[in-house]
């Protein structure tokens, strides 16, 4: 933020600040994100779909820009980063009431800034009603175990009940670097030391570097971003520890690809036998529209087995291809999204047009479509069937007597 600009600003208070997100975050259930953009008013995204907070008028750079003051609070390691990067990330806390992952950023010249809720209750793999499998996962004590999408599909959603359900039973000590803390881990069987970027380290490299001195069982990376990160993760996990991280891949053979791309074709080989040798799991995930509203997630899942560490060291080819090597995993829990976009159509959770929009391999989707439409009929058929035979026939009205009066 320019010093010309400073006496221009009109300043905003921590109360005024507060009293705005409060109201925004009141206004409708299942808000996501606070959106505050220069020529709009503020608006709020519920179940993937912004809406204007019609109680704010539309917004200028000037007003964004106080806003972005009172959070940033004179912080230097944020001024820093907006003025040489274009945006920074932080938290901020509403008090009892909600805390944010905040990015303030530049756009068209004006300052524009979006604020995630993340939610104060750590969640479950139950209440996320999360696969069995993925008490599996939560077993491994070395190597790595990513989960993957785009930005908003819940990933650290995810391994925040991953990590939950280890403090539940393990007896361990875990530390998380994080940008910023988003889930506040209770001490219960587990025992939590959660460092955020820019207060307590600075930058994932020294944090994960330094984490090795901490005695972990488990580290969790908020996102691995650059090479010198990944080499120390691998390395982490050759070294007896399991770590957890998150990569912005859509599918298990992407974030081999991305992780491979992080260094040289000279060093390729030997960085696809460390993989193999030390990746545990890739959960990849996708938050796909619900019929009725909200949404549902859907999720490929691939595990390590001969099968999958010779393509990772070989590569894939025509007969060797990590979408037929997950699905023919389905007995150890793995999946494609094909398979639970399927599965999520026949549950009537989602429509045809949606699972053939969120895909991977759309000719083998319409097929499978097919197949589901004729097991849904069959169904149905036979539902109707047993309903029909199961119902008791209605009484016949006897015949009159013969010659007279039926009643006589």
């Amino acid at each position: 933020m320019s010093e010309t600009n400073a006496e221009t600003i009109c300043p905003v208070s921590i109360t005024d600040l507060d009293q705005l997100l409060t109201a925004m975050i009141q206004s409708a259930e299942g808000i996501s994100d606070l959106l505050f953009v220069v020529g709009k008013p503020p608006q709020t995204e519920v179940h993937g779909r912004l809406k204007k907070y019609e109680a704010e008028p539309v917004l200028n750079s000037d007003r964004i820009e106080g806003l972005a003051r009172a959070i940033i609070a004179g912080r230097p390691r944020l001024t820093k980063d907006l003025a040489e990067t274009g945006s920074c990330d932080c938290s901020y806390s509403l008090g009892e009431i909600s805390r944010f992952r905040v990015n303030i950023y530049r756009q068209n010249g004006h300052y524009a800034m979006v604020l995630r809720r993340l939610q104060s209750k750590v969640p479950s793999l139950e209440s996320l009603k999360m696969a069995p499998v993925f008490h599996e996962i939560i077993k491994e004590k070395t190597g790595l175990i990513f989960v993957t999408g785009a930005t908003g599909s819940g990933k650290t959603t995810t391994l925040a009940a991953m990590l939950n359900e280890v403090n539940l039973k393990q007896e361990a000590h875990i530390v998380t670097l994080e940008d910023p803390i988003e889930f506040l881990h209770p001490h219960q069987q587990a025992t939590f030391s959660q460092r955020e970027l820019g207060r307590d380290f600075y930058s994932f490299v020294d944090g994960l570097r330094a984490a090795l001195r901490q005695a972990p069982k488990i580290i969790f990376v908020g996102e691995i971003r650059d090479r010198e990160t990944m080499e120390i993760a691998l390395t982490a996990g050759e070294t007896g520890h399991v770590v957890y991280s998150t990569l912005h891949t859509i599918s298990a053979g992407q974030t081999i690809n991305r992780i491979l791309g992080m260094f040289s074709k000279d060093e390729e080989q030997q960085v696809r036998e460390r993989l193999a040798n030390s990746l545990r799991y890739i959960v990849s995930q996708r938050l796909v529209p619900k019929i009725g509203g909200g949404r549902a997630l859907v999720t490929e899942l691939m595990g390590s087995s001969l099968r999958s560490r010779e393509a990772i060291i070989l590569g894939e080819n025509e007969n060797r291809r990590l979408s037929d090597i997950i699905e023919s995993g389905n007995v150890a829990g793995w999946h494609s999204f094909e398979q639970t976009l399927v599965a999520a159509f026949e549950h009537q959770l989602i429509t045809e047009d949606t699972a053939m929009l969120y895909c991977t391999n759309k000719p083998t989707m319409h097929q499978r479509i097919d197949a589901a439409k004729k097991r849904l009929e069959t169904s149905r058929v036979n539902r109707i069937g047993l309903k029909m035979s199961s119902e008791p026939k209605p009484a016949m009205t006897p015949p009159p007597l013969a010659g007279g009066n039926p009643n006589a």
